[in-house]
């Protein structure tokens, strides 16, 4: 789980560093519950001149569940674009998950893989 973890707060970080430049205002959520929006703590909270407009959640393969998807089906419904970073292989869990509470069209994910090249 450790493992996971690093893997989860590094990935938070370079997606902070690179929507930066589409988002003045960007608050994280790691280690400590620190930023609320609307009752959840997603990883990443995106705005623009004090107005949130996306919210970005991070999962690994240990933590894609059941309440994982009641958790993205409160953020959808606190009315904000919801945006999940998911490994690459888990992709159709994830979207079985998605349509089963009736989401799947309201979220936008994204995949990330990581390759070790050895010569």
């Amino acid at each position: 789980m450790e493992k996971e973890r690093l893997i989860h707060d590094w990935l938070v970080e370079t997606l902070k560093t690179r929507l930066s430049r589409d988002y003045k205002e960007i608050k994280d959520n790691l280690g400590k519950k620190k930023h609320e929006f609307k009752g959840q703590y997603p990883d990443l909270i995106l705005a623009n001149h004090g107005i949130v407009l996306a919210v970005v959640e991070v999962e690994t393969e240990a933590t894609i569940s059941e309440e994982a998807a009641n958790r993205w089906k409160e953020i959808i419904e606190a009315g904000v674009k919801l945006t999940l970073m998911v490994p690459k292989r888990s992709t159709k869990e994830v979207t079985s998950l998605l349509w089963e509470k009736g989401i799947a069209d309201k979220v936008s994910i994204g995949t990330y893989d990581i390759l070790i090249n050895m010569p």
